[in-house]
């Protein structure tokens, strides 16, 4: 067996291809398709772009409805879906969010104040995405709100691109967003791919290592971005309710059969925090999570299968 891996900048987070194939030219062809398609989810989804769809939806908030392709109108259902069933915890119109308040920067030495972060988050409601089921559209209720799908947006084009890999031929590989990644088949040698999950506490250092058989895995954490004021750290995922930080949980890893679902549960579940977080989990069919709280201990959804 021959691999090839590609790593690259996309979507704004460092992405690697890795392809197993008896044919080196099929796996180098496979890391080409996988890369050209996150290249076109980027292109669809990105807020950088006054061309984008996601740009296109914004622009025409408390306006009117636009119509949408059929791949971002399902995404945005599921969006929605997910929203629900976290109890708005996961919300793609974050992108309302007024970002004056949380910069996370060395220069942050205080919260916002409380009453003023309900104010910059005031845009921020799933409920107000209206989805025209016969007509494929997307409205923005209000003027000012924004969609984006930074929670969800590398989970879904890590397994798209793992889906267009497949289809080409490619039986074993990894699609890795950032540390939310995909794995199919087994490794150059037919062992099962092997996942290390980051330490909170020591970014470089490995917390756990398992194997991994045709699932996906995402890991959020605040070792990510956070600021200690008082001597207290404050993570940089913010509660889209309330708009302050969410406490109490340093990091969650969710494992589950699609990359997608996976990279959409685990900020949620911060701000939920752990007793909820685990107690959704444990009602989801396939979906498994471990969480590392903010004094080291460690939290087990009920069926979840690694080296303790």
């Amino acid at each position: 067996m021959r691999s090839s891996t590609v790593s690259l900048k996309l979507m704004g987070n460092q992405f690697e291809f890795t392809a197993v194939n008896p044919s080196l030219e099929a796996c180098q062809e496979g890391v080409a398709i996988g890369v050209e398609e996150v290249k076109r989810i980027e292109k669809l989804l990105t807020t950088f772009s006054e061309e984008s769809v996601t740009a296109l939806i914004n622009k025409h908030a408390g306006l009117e409805p636009i119509h949408v392709p059929d791949e971002v109108f399902y995404l945005i259902e599921r969006c929605q879906r997910i929203s629900h069933l976290t109890q708005g915890a996961f919300d793609i119109t974050y992108g309302s969010v007024d970002k004056s308040y949380w910069n996370f920067d060395t220069k942050m030495t205080r919260l916002p104040d409380v009453k003023e972060s309900a104010k910059a988050v005031k845009l921020v409601n799933y409920k107000n995405v209206i989805i025209d089921q016969i007509e494929k559209t997307v409205f923005l209720k209000n003027k000012g709100m924004r969609i984006g799908f930074g929670g969800i947006g590398k989970g879904y084009a890590a397994e798209m691109a793992k889906q267009k890999m497949k289809q080409s031929g490619i039986e074993n590989g990894v699609v890795n967003a950032a540390g939310d990644l995909t794995a199919w088949g087994t490794q150059v040698d037919g062992r099962h791919w092997t996942i290390g999950i980051a330490d909170p506490n020591h970014k470089l250092s490995l917390f756990s290592q398992f194997e991994i058989v045709e699932k996906s895995v995402a890991t959020s954490g605040d070792y990510e971005k956070f600021v200690i004021i008082d001597g207290k750290r404050f993570s940089h995922t913010i509660d889209p309710v309330t708009g302050m930080p969410a406490q109490g949980i340093k990091s969650v890893t969710i494992i589950c059969g699609n990359a997608e679902l996976a990279d959409a549960l685990t900020t949620p579940i911060i701000v939920m925090g752990k007793e909820a977080g685990l107690h959704m989990i444990n009602q989801l069919h396939g979906v498994e999570a471990f969480i590392i709280d903010e004094n080291d201990k460690i939290y087990y959804s009920n069926n979840i299968k690694i080296n303790r």
